[in-house]
C-alpha cells in the first residue's frame, strides 16, 4: 500500500493494485475565500498543489469521499474528475453527487466491496457541541484486502467514541488522521489537535498513523512544526508520520 498526500485531506492511495482519490480539493492557491469566523483571513488554500491537476488525476480509478465541504471537494474537482470514476461517500451526500453528474455513485451505509476491497464507514464527530451538530455529518472509511494492511482514514473527526469504536473494531495498521486543530473564533476545534492524535496512538498501539490536513486552510492553525514538537515529546514521533506535500509513503501488511 501506498498513500501520497497530495494536499490538505486529498490523497492518492493505491491498494491492492488500484489507485484511490480521497476528498479531491484541486483549486489554486487563493482561489477560494476564507473560512469566516476565524483568525487567520487569508483566502485558500494556502498552498499550491505541489504538482499539475493532471498528475493528481492520472491513474485515479475510483473516488472516496468522506463529507462534501469544500476543502474536501471543491468545485473544480467537480468538474475535472471523470463522470463516469466509481466514487463512494456517505448517504447524506450521494443525492448532490449524482446531480453533479457522477453516474456510478455507491453511498456507504455499513460496508461494499470493490475490485476485491472491502470498504466499510466509520463514524465521527466534526467538533463538539453546537458547533459539531452545524458541522453536519462525516464519515470515515476502512479498507481491506488480502496482503494489504488494514488502512482507516478517520476523516475530519475529533478523538471521540466512533473513533475509538472503529479502532477497536477494525485494528487497522495505518490510521490516517485529518489534523491541523481547524477552529472557528470560538468553540473547541473541529478536526484532530496533538493531543487527540496521542489519544489515537494510545488506543492503537501497533498502528502507524499518517498526518494529514495540515497548512493549507486558512482555520487550521496547528502547524508542521509545531505537531513535530510535540510528537517528538510524546515520544510518538517514530510511529506517526506528517508527510510533507507531495510526499508517498509505503506501507507492508503485517506477517
Amino acid at each position: 500500500m501506498q498513500i501520497q498526500l497530495v494536499r490538505h485531506a486529498t490523497l492518492k492511495v493505491t491498494y491492492s493494485g488500484r489507485t484511490f482519490l480521497v476528498d479531491p480539493m484541486l483549486s489554486a492557491a487563493g482561489e477560494l475565500s476564507a473560512v469566516p469566523n476565524t483568525p487567520n483571513q487569508r483566502a485558500n488554500p494556502l498552498v499550491e498543489l505541489p504538482f499539475s491537476t493532471e498528475a493528481v488525476l492520472d491513474g485515479v480509478e475510483a473516488v472516496l469521499v468522506t463529507h462534501t465541504h469544500r476543502d474536501h471537494l471543491d468545485e473544480k474537482a467537480l468538474r475535472l474528475l471523470p463522470a463516469d470514476l466509481p466514487v463512494f461517500c456517505q448517504l447524506p451526500d450521494r443525492d448532490m453527487l449524482h446531480q453533479q453528474g457522477f453516474s456510478h455513485v455507491t453511498a456507504i451505509e455499513s460496508e461494499q466491496e470493490w475490485q476485491g476491497i472491502r470498504l466499510y464507514r466509520t463514524g465521527g464527530r466534526h467538533g463538539t457541541g453546537e458547533i459539531g451538530e452545524r458541522m453536519g455529518p462525516v464519515s470515515g472509511f476502512v479498507l481491506q484486502a488480502p496482503g494489504e494492511p488494514t488502512l482507516y482514514v478517520a476523516g475530519d473527526t475529533v478523538w471521540c467514541a466512533e473513533v475509538e469504536e472503529a479502532i477497536r473494531r477494525f485494528a487497522p495498521d495505518v490510521i490516517v488522521v485529518f489534523a491541523g486543530a481547524a477552529r472557528f473564533l470560538t468553540g473547541d476545534p473541529i478536526t484532530m489537535t496533538g493531543e487527540d492524535i496521542a489519544l489515537v496512538a494510545a488506543a492503537s498501539p501497533d498502528s502507524h498513523l499518517f498526518v494529514a490536513h495540515m497548512e493549507t486552510w486558512n482555520h487550521c492553525l496547528l502547524s508542521r512544526a509545531e505537531l513535530h514538537a510535540f510528537l517528538a515529546e510524546r515520544k510518538l514521533q517514530d510511529r506517526v508520520r506528517v508527510p510533507a506535500d507531495g510526499e508517498i509513503i509505503a506501507y507492508s501488511a503485517p506477517r
